[in-house]
């Protein structure tokens, strides 16, 4: 039987979070019909366990839950649950985050308003902080400003289809859905904000080094740019980090004045880097938390990130066959 909303979330063996996610779908105040379909990236014996539980638990409310599996992203997975879907509207969450109990209800009372069958929704974002955040914590908070997120957004199945959905070469959450309301806006259809159709998004734990490991996502930029030029210019538009690209050119002149003996030189280029590097810790560390550990994790991620941030952007250049610096 068609429903009025399909729910689609990708997850990967986060069976904890996941749980909480769907308590809070499972008391949605929405009167409808709607349908859970939770997609794992490969292999997930545990979410699938899971998903029959809360079949198990909650049959009263008449509320399918569906687990499918496909390896290859967030994106792919997305796209597989769409496949599989029935409802006239899609909404898309994911598995760290707590849908407010009208998030449903609002999504759909404003799809029925508008009445078109071609149409896109975007609701709030709220990621609890504290006042001095980490810089993790910061990074994560600016999902309360973004235009559109698959964290909270819901599209008619319509225009998913006439979009061609999720762009499968996004392998990572980075970007994806930015592809997607390019996508959207590229064919007219309209991205309403629906502020009311509201999910939580807790920050959760970090590793050390976290920012490090997020920079692999920067290769994903020239693929996006290279599908939307003129959109990215606009909405995202940042130019060249030139200071990563001074900072790793007093790297490779350090080295070279330590192989050729000049030791002014090196001693210039060591002076000048360091400077380069305190200026960015600083602007990282601006507003944020001043924990002893966290101000040591930043100036020296601060001393790595742009030698890792320039080789992903240029890998994602070769990559996608597409110069972006």
């Amino acid at each position: 039987m068609a429903k009025d909303i399909s729910v689609i979330i990708p997850t990967f063996q986060r069976t904890a979070l996941l749980s909480r996610c769907l308590e809070a779908l499972v008391a949605q105040d929405f009167e409808g019909a709607y349908e859970i379909i939770v997609v794992s990236d490969g292999e997930d014996v545990s979410t699938q366990q899971l998903c029959k539980k809360f079949t198990d638990f909650y049959p009263l409310k008449s509320i399918p839950f569906t687990y499918l599996k496909k390896r290859s992203g967030p994106a792919a997975a997305r796209n597989e649950g769409v496949r599989f879907s029935s409802g006239k509207l899609i909404a898309f969450t994911d598995d760290d985050t707590i849908p407010s109990p009208a998030w449903l209800s609002s999504f759909y009372k404003a799809f029925q308003k508008v009445n078109e069958s071609l149409v896109a929704f975007s609701g709030q974002v709220v990621v609890p902080h504290n006042k001095t955040p980490s810089d993790w914590e910061k990074n994560i908070s600016q999902l309360e400003s973004a235009e559109f997120v698959t964290a909270n957004c819901a599209i008619s199945k319509r225009a998913f289809i006439k979009c061609g959905g999720f762009d499968e070469m996004f392998t990572m959450a980075w970007r994806e859905d930015s592809d997607l309301h390019f996508k959207l806006l590229e064919n007219d259809i309209p991205v309403l904000k629906v502020p009311e159709a509201m999910v939580t998004h807790p920050v959760r734990h970090a590793p050390w080094g976290i920012s490090l490991l997020n920079e692999k996502k920067n290769m994903f930029n020239s693929l996006l740019y290279k599908r939307h030029p003129k959109l990215y210019k606009q909405k995202i538009g940042a130019g060249p980090k030139w200071n990563y690209y001074a900072i790793n050119l007093l790297l490779l002149l350090k080295i070279y004045s330590l192989l050729t003996r000049r030791k002014w030189l090196f001693i210039a280029s060591l002076g000048a880097w360091g400077l380069l590097i305190a200026e960015f810790a600083y602007r990282r560390l601006k507003g944020t938390s001043r924990d002893k550990e966290h101000v040591a994790e930043m100036i020296a991620t601060s001393a790595l990130i742009p030698c890792v941030s320039v080789y992903w952007k240029i890998y994602g250049s070769l990559k996608f066959k597409q110069l972006l610096l």
